[in-house]
């Protein structure tokens, strides 16, 4: 119930609106009690059972003195007015009673709106946010269709199976405890009894729930897993198509499609059964209350009136609802808290990279960047090992060596997309880790190998995550990446949509983007990942081109695949099994005849 109780706590800025919601159930009920509470004089008055009452009893809180002053009312009304109007007036109170109860439901379902979507839309919020902080190497552990399941669908479920039921974990107890005083008012024996035989049923309907949160949560894996292949299957639909593979990727969805048909259908069916099984119950329970009342009523001495026994039959017959709606929110709750167990676990992923709370703001570089005795472990694995460099400002670094040698994993500790498990990185002599994350990255610019556009215009994609620009910025910007002259020749210019991922530009067009973005960040550091290894001969020109404008004046490391692009370099690092092994200008690395002149060797073969 851990988890049941935090999504509960999402509910916390909407309490206004909850008792609101808890004030009108509670009018609801009055209002329900008053109209079933009349059909005692009702019924006396029809089969004309109870004597005309001339002198009003005193009030007090008991069955007896409650309904003489009923029957006092009504007699009144019958001595001056008649039966017949009598009974008007009591079909009119009575009408009257019931349109007040559906008003007030009314309202009580209005204010339980912004609960059940404000909580939800909290909790989708939180999430997003989490997902937004967490480190890369969450993402590389768990597959991108089931975070997005966790998201959506999980969610969804949430909002269907918990929220939807909110109201009645107040409601439902609240009426039931209000009709079980009325009919402890009305009949204690009977209520006695009926309190004896309607645990024994819930029992009974209990039993069926027990594993029904397991396999919902097999369920919501399941289809996360679809929601993977779907993801891949798009993204990766040309390989798919280029080698025949499209056989083989139905059946594999087909499979996982069957699989969570097969747990779908069970959860179905043990959910679906608590409806007509509590329904059943129930009526048992009903017949063996008439039976056990009948009896009360018909004995030499009756223990309860006709009428009374009617009215307490009908309000009996209340409870049947709110105790259904109960037992069924008890699978959904069951099947919702599944998917809440799969969002916590996102919520509570462990934040690899935390900022300290006293961290120090770091508003500009001046001097330089320091790897201390760096080292990095992943998974058990070492992938950098007592690394020692200094990249003095306004200098440019290249990093280079052989595919999975750590020259990636040396960049990313820069801006703390990992930290570093060994020795210091320092920046102007501020150890990463105790300062401003924010600051950190807001000192750097980056340009990866893959460009990460968004389905958005051009003008939004240079100006990602700033606000505020103009349009004369976000052109300038352009320029220097030399990226204006192609934007200006498509429809809307800078206003002009460029696809998912920038699936309408060409490789070079989309990396010219990413550049801009850069430019218009105008950051003192500047990341190069391999930002032409896959561009062709003429994409390559234009590309390099525009990171040499904006290399000017600025801090740079390079990761570079092709050396031929960092020849000018101020300083090489070659880099081989996250090791240092060799370093300094393209010339006197040539010299050395080693590491950085084998892969030059084979460049040159290639």
């Amino acid at each position: 119930m851990k988890k049941f109780y935090r999504v509960l706590a999402y509910i916390k800025p909407y309490w206004g609106y909850a008792g609101l919601n808890i004030l009108f159930n509670l009018l609801t009920v009055i209002f329900s009690i008053f109209s079933f509470a009349l059909l005692i004089p009702f019924l006396n008055l029809l089969f004309g059972i109870n004597e005309l009452i001339t002198e009003r009893p005193e009030f007090a809180f008991s069955k007896e003195a409650i309904l003489g002053n009923m029957n006092y009312f009504i007699s009144k009304v019958i001595i001056s007015e008649g039966k017949i109007q009598a009974l008007v007036y009591i079909c009119l109170i009575i009408l009257g009673a019931f349109f007040l109860r559906n008003f007030a439901r009314y309202f009580a379902m209005y204010f339980m709106a912004n609960v059940r979507i404000g909580a939800v839309k909290g909790m989708r919020n939180e999430i997003y946010r989490k997902l937004l902080i967490l480190p890369l190497s969450f993402y590389s552990k768990n597959k991108k269709g089931d975070i997005i399941a966790r998201l959506t669908t999980d969610v969804q479920e949430v909002e269907f199976s918990i929220m939807n039921y909110l109201e009645m974990i107040v409601r439902d107890p609240v009426t039931v405890i209000a009709y079980l005083i009325f009919m402890i008012i009305l009949s204690p024996q009977l209520t006695v009894f009926v309190l004896v035989i309607l645990p024994i049923t819930g029992l009974l309907i209990g039993m069926i729930g027990k594993s029904l949160r397991k396999q919902s949560k097999i369920g919501q894996s399941r289809f996360a897993g679809l929601l993977s292949i779907i993801e891949e299957s798009i993204s990766g639909l040309r390989i798919i198509k280029a080698f025949n593979a499209i056989n083989y990727s139905d059946d594999k969805f087909r499979q996982q499609n069957d699989n969570y048909a097969k747990t779908l259908l069970w959860i179905y069916r043990r959910r679906d059964l608590s409806s007509p099984l509590s329904e059943f119950l129930s009526s048992v329970v009903i017949v063996v209350v008439l039976w056990f009342g009948g009896k009360m009523v018909l004995s030499e001495n009756p223990a309860i009136q006709a009428s009374a026994f009617i009215t307490y039959i009908v309000v009996f017959s209340q409870i049947i609802p709110p105790a259904k709606t109960f037992t069924q929110g008890f699978y959904s709750i069951q099947k919702g808290i599944a998917s809440a167990e799969r969002i916590f676990e996102v919520l509570d992923a462990e934040e690899l990279i935390e900022e300290k709370p006293d961290a120090l703001p770091i508003r500009s570089f001046k001097k330089e960047i320091e790897y201390k005795n760096v080292g990095f472990t992943y998974d058990h694995e070492p992938v950098l090992k007592n690394v020692n460099l200094k990249i003095p400002k306004g200098k440019v670094i290249a990093i280079v060596g052989e595919s999975g040698g750590g020259k990636s994993t040396l960049v990313d500790l820069l801006p703390r997309f990992y930290d570093v498990t060994e020795g210091e990185l320092l920046v102007d002599g501020k150890n990463v880790k105790d300062v401003k994350i924010s600051d950190l990255r807001g000192l750097m610019g980056i340009v990866s190998q893959e460009s990460i556009l968004f389905n958005d215009t051009f003008f939004n994609n240079i100006a990602f995550g700033k606000t505020g620009v103009s349009e004369e910025e976000v052109i300038a910007a352009a320029k220097v990446a030399n990226a204006h002259d192609f934007i200006m020749q498509t429809e809307r210019g800078y206003q002009t949509n460029i696809g998912d991922r920038g699936v309408k530009l060409s490789g070079g067009q989309r990396q010219r983007l990413s550049i801009a973005r850069a430019v218009l960040a105008n950051p003192p550091i500047l990341i190069l990942d391999e930002a032409t290894s896959s561009l062709d001969t003429e994409s390559e020109k234009h590309v390099q081109q525009a990171l040499n404008n904006v290399m000017k004046d600025r801090t740079t490391v390079v990761i570079a695949h092709r050396l031929s692009t960092i020849k000018h370099a101020d300083e090489i690092i070659v880099l081989k099994k996250g090791e240092i092994v060799e370093r300094g200008s393209h010339a006197e690395l040539t010299k050395l005849n080693g590491v950085y002149k084998r892969l030059q060797d084979l460049q040159s073969f290639n």
